[in-house]
């Protein structure tokens, strides 16, 4: 098998993504079927047929690589390269009308993210990077904010009720005492706002693998971090922060603070 360079994989990844975000569109503020997955999450007919797009486009380019889909699962999952799908990320904005979803592209390599694209169609916006090749924002280099103290930083999540149920909730708390704004800017949507320099500080306390693949790349490349909420550096801690670099450790620092909870 040919080694494809990373331009290559972003080629793809980029036109994928529109591609998928066409298909979404179609279904996008219709009144579209909604059932609910064993995991109590949502899904539509936009997000599979999204995911079989993707999976189609990359089967035909590079049909030895590995796929990980949140709707259809995995294939070759000890490949060397391996793309992380999420149809839509946000679908709950979606079923509902809100133009904040994602289409999320990431790519390993031997288990290390090196590659992401996430694509809003609605709002006509690609944030994209891949290992030292920078982050971009349509087309113009994207790069995190310069806050660098917590009284003058913007906080995003998605779903406050969420760090209850992930037993997170009095670090949240702490975090959130401490900050300027809080928005609920969510989902894929507030990561992309945290590197382009729109937020500082994105909060997820449940995150899966095609949730975060895409995203470490674009935060690193944009001059942020993206980790757990231990600050280890990875796409598959259950939970993800992104923040510009100059907050990560006051960040850290507040959730590891005396009162902390015990997953973290």
């Amino acid at each position: 098998m040919t080694t494809p360079t990373l331009d290559e994989l972003l080629e793809l990844a980029l036109e994928a993504a529109r591609e998928a975000g066409e298909i979404a569109l179609h279904y996008f503020t219709r009144d579209v079927q909604v059932e609910v997955k064993s995991d109590q999450t949502p899904v539509t007919v936009a997000d599979r047929e999204g995911e079989r797009l993707l999976r189609a486009r990359i089967e035909e380019r590079f049909p030895g690589h590995g796929i990980v889909g949140e709707e259809f699962g995995v294939v070759r999952a000890h490949a060397p390269y391996r793309w992380i799908l999420d149809p839509i990320d946000g679908t709950q904005s979606f079923i509902r009308g809100v133009p904040l979803w994602g289409v999320m592209i990431g790519v390993e390599q031997d288990g290390e993210s090196v590659l992401g694209v996430v694509h809003f169609p609605a709002l006509r916006e690609t944030v994209w990077a891949h290992a030292g090749g920078g982050a971009w924002w349509n087309g113009k280099r994207a790069r995190v904010s310069s806050v660098a103290r917590l009284d003058d930083a913007t906080l995003l999540t998605t779903d406050t009720r969420l760090f209850g149920e992930a037993s997170l909730r009095a670090a949240f708390d702490r975090l959130r005492t401490r900050v300027k704004f809080e928005r609920t800017w969510g989902d894929c949507y507030g990561h992309a706002l945290v590197a382009t320099g729109r937020a500082d500080i994105m909060l997820d306390p449940i995150m899966s693998e095609w949730d975060a693949c895409a995203l470490l790349p674009i935060l690193e490349e944009a001059g942020g971090r993206f980790s757990d909420w231990r600050g280890i550096r990875t796409i598959r801690g259950g939970n993800a922060i992104s923040t510009n670099r100059l907050l990560f450790e006051p960040v850290i620092s507040v959730l590891r603070s005396e009162a902390q909870d015990t997953k973290i």
